[in-house]
Order: structure tokens, then sequence, then C-alpha cells
């Protein structure tokens, strides 16, 4: 498990506009050992959800089939819909997506992104600084949540007995709108990633001892109902939460919402390790060409690829 360090920095914290020159690309999400590839949501609408995931969140339309259709960046995937008609909405008192939350490589970027879509009819549902980061959140049509974020740089993260303090206050939007002036119209940055999922399971306990224990993520922040874990000293990679599905059972696989998430591993034998503790778990490993395919306590599949 990764020992973090207790970080402060002396004084006020840097003007945003010093720290955004400090942002890097690729976003610190992706260069872990361990990060998130890609999303599948299983939709009852097609056409909306990818005019959501196209225009909204600004992901190119790769692949579209009668059934399913992959978005993302250049020629890598983000977000797979699965068209399913015949399925119940998703339930969020049970298992499943809390949000999916794509990191934009600078502050300057993320303001681009609101800048764009600030004359649409596009409700928001928070937006908020964290401390390591910037967010708005939102939902698509179907009800799944979604962020899109930018992180501060890391070494303004504060760190407090192993885990890393991410606040809620007001986010300054004026002062981020600030950040895209003298800049180019362009939206989508071609780095732009999934930096984190966050999830609704039925314990929390049952959720570290699987997501910490089985998978190696090392734990970054606990709080009231809600743990978040990482790799490589991120923020969080995966959280999860019971806020709504305190005790749930099993995922119903029946319903709309989160089918599958990717967990990118840069070294085979990361990979070969975790496969060996969810045998030894009695969890579900089946080999994939590229990998293999997992699933926490709650059926929530997970696909292990080689980066």
């Amino acid at each position: 498990m990764l020992a973090h360090v207790s970080l402060s920095y002396p004084g006020k914290r840097p003007h945003e506009s010093e720290m955004n020159s400090t942002n890097e690309t690729p976003p610190f999400a992706t260069r872990t050992p361990l990060h998130i590839g890609a999303v599948g949501i299983t939709v009852r609408d097609l056409d909306q959800a990818l005019g959501f995931y196209r225009n909204v969140v600004g992901l190119s339309v790769l692949e579209r089939g009668e059934h399913a259709a992959q978005l993302g960046i250049g020629d890598i995937v983000l977000i797979e819909l699965m068209h399913r008609p015949e399925v119940q909405s998703d339930d969020p008192r049970t298992p499943g997506l809390y949000h999916v939350a794509f990191v934009m490589p600078t502050r300057a970027d993320l303001a681009r992104w609101m800048l764009h879509r600030s004359g649409a009819d596009l409700p928001m549902v928070g937006a908020n600084d964290h401390g390591v980061c910037e967010a708005f959140y939102l939902h698509d049509p179907e009800g799944n949540g979604v962020e899109i974020y930018a992180d501060w740089p890391a070494e303004t993260w504060r760190w407090s007995e192993g885990q890393v303090l991410m606040p809620s206050k007001p986010l300054d939007i004026e002062d981020l709108l600030r950040a895209a002036e003298g800049t180019t119209k362009e939206t989508t940055p071609p780095d732009l990633r999934v930096g984190h999922v966050h999830l609704r399971v039925g314990d929390l306990s049952v959720a570290e001892a699987f997501y910490l224990g089985a998978l190696g993520l090392d734990l970054t922040r606990r709080r009231v109902g809600a743990s978040f874990m990482s790799s490589g000293g991120y923020h969080h990679h995966v959280a999860t939460n019971v806020w709504d599905s305190r005790d749930a059972g099993p995922r119903d696989q029946h319903r709309a919402g989160l089918s599958w998430f990717s967990i990118v591993t840069n070294d085979s034998a990361i990979q070969e390790s975790i496969a060996s503790r969810l045998r030894g778990l009695g969890a579900p490993v089946t080999p994939t060409p590229v990998g293999f395919e997992t699933a926490d306590p709650w059926g929530t599949r997970i696909r292990f690829v080689a980066a």
C-alpha cells in the first residue's frame, strides 16, 4: 500500500492563474500504475444518450451500430453505450454508477468547455472546488451522473495522516473562465480522459476489502458514507458510497445504467498479481484477448486491460 506523506504549503494558496501553468499533459490520473480506461453504460434511448456525450461532453463518435455506439477521443474509446430499450430505468437505491468523471488536461481546457456550453440549456447539479480539483456535475438524459473536472497541480494537494483533504467549496466560475482568455475556441483537448468512477455500493467495508485488498488500490480518503481509493498517489480513481444504496444486494442486470468499467495496467506483472489475488478470493476471473474480466461483490463488471 502506498504510504502518503502529510503535505502542506505555507501561507496562502498560490493564485489560480499561477497554478494553471503547471498542469501537466497527459493528466496525472492516467500516469499511474492503474487507471480508469473506459466505461460501458446500458441505455434505453441510444440516440439521446449519444447526443449528450457527443454534444455536451465533447466526445467523438468512433463507431455506431444498431445496438451500440463507442465514443472517445482520437482512436481511444472512453464511453460505450449499449442500447437495450426493454430494460427498466436505473434505480439510485441499487449498486451502480454514481458518476463517471472526465478529467481535462488543464484548467484552461475546463474553462473553454464551460464557455462552449454556457449558451446551452444545460442544468448543472453542482460546481465545486475540492482542493484537489475544480468540478462541474450534471446528469446524462437517463440520469447517470457525469463530472467534468480539472485537477489542481498535485504539489498543492493537502494530505493529513495519509488522507487527502477534499472540501466542497463553491467554484469560483468567474476566476475559472479567466483561464480561457486569449485562447482558441477548441473545446475538446486530445488528452481528455476518464479520470475516475464513483460507484454506488451496498457496504463500504465490503467495497474496501475488494478494491483495496483484492485490486490493490490505496485508500486516500474516508468521509461519512463514502470511501476514495487510488493508484500511484492520485486523489482517487475509484470512489464508493452508500448514501442511497446502503445494504443493497447484487445489481439487477435488467436495468439501465452502469454495465462495466475498465482499469488499465501499465505492467503485466501487476495484472497477473491482481488476477491471482482474485482467484484466491474466489472472485470470477475470465480471460480476454487483452487481459481479464472480473466483478465486484455487487456484480459490477471490471475489465482489466494492458496499456
